[in-house]
């Protein structure tokens, strides 16, 4: 097989180092700081400008009659508040539209970058984010539950089945514990993580699969490079809906997590 091109050689055949990303400021590569600077820290740090710019400009003077801006912001809000926050929670969810509403727009804006030429990469596919993401959602629907119930209390309607018979709670309570207050962060963190690194593999293999078949010296074999790049093409209009999906599937599960947390009994 003749060499592949200089700005892939290094790269090819993709594997787990291409999620190591080295500092975009070379005097910062061997200090603590390295890490802030690299490409995925710079793509977090864009998306929450675009958003606090977003939301800032299109609500500095709402209009009755809103702008394309002013209604797209609308849109994203009344999405979220009542799909999402009433549908689920109830009338109380409401007050937790507007954080869900933000944890769903960062991780939609951020699982974009999967699919923007030159970035190319979530930060979601690196498990640190999703991580930070379900640890802050826990930390909501517990303090919630702690405030509704008490400490006492939200343990026990967390962990406590009501209905249940007597004998059978010293299986049912370890279960509930775990499920309800240890499991639940690690699969909201899991299942973000794991589609978006998926994601990023399957477009990978087939755009420099495509490039490795081109640069093949048997030439029957480069026409298959065409059929490579055309299912990376696919790929990537099945990946826009996968990401679409897997940001309305965490703040859906978070505001499960919530009217959980606001039940009265278990």
């Amino acid at each position: 097989m003749a060499e592949l091109p200089t700005y892939l050689a290094a790269e090819f055949p993709p594997g787990v180092d291409s999620f190591n990303y080295k500092s975009l400021i070379p005097s910062f590569e061997d200090t603590m700081w390295a890490g802030a600077f690299t490409k995925i820290a710079l793509l977090i740090w864009i998306s929450v400008a675009i958003i606090l710019v977003f939301f800032l400009v299109t609500y500095r003077n709402p209009k009755l009659v809103p702008t394309k801006g002013q209604w797209l912001a609308e849109s994203v809000y009344g999405l979220v508040r009542d799909n999402i926050a009433r549908d689920i929670i109830g009338q109380q969810g409401v007050r937790f539209a507007p954080y869900l509403t933000t944890l769903f727009v960062f991780i939609l804006l951020n699982n974009l970058w999967g699919i923007v030429p030159f970035a190319q990469i979530s930060p979601n596919s690196h498990i640190a984010f999703p991580i930070v993401l379900a640890v802050m959602s826990w930390l909501v629907y517990v303090a919630v539950g702690i405030q509704k119930h008490g400490f006492f209390g939200y343990i026990k309607t967390s962990c406590w089945v009501s209905g249940a018979p007597l004998w059978v709670q010293p299986i049912l309570v370890p279960i509930e514990f775990v499920s309800n207050l240890i499991l639940r962060p690690v699969t909201l963190s899991v299942r973000l993580f794991a589609n978006m690194f998926a994601g990023h593999m399957i477009l990978l293999v087939f755009t420099l699969g495509g490039v490795a078949l081109f640069q093949a010296e048997t030439l029957l074999i480069k026409p298959i490079a065409f059929l490579s790049w055309g299912m990376a093409i696919v790929m990537t209009l099945f990946e826009l809906g996968i990401l679409a999906l897997q940001a309305y599937v965490f703040t859906l599960l978070t505001a499960t997590y919530l009217q959980s947390s606001l039940a009265e009994a278990h």
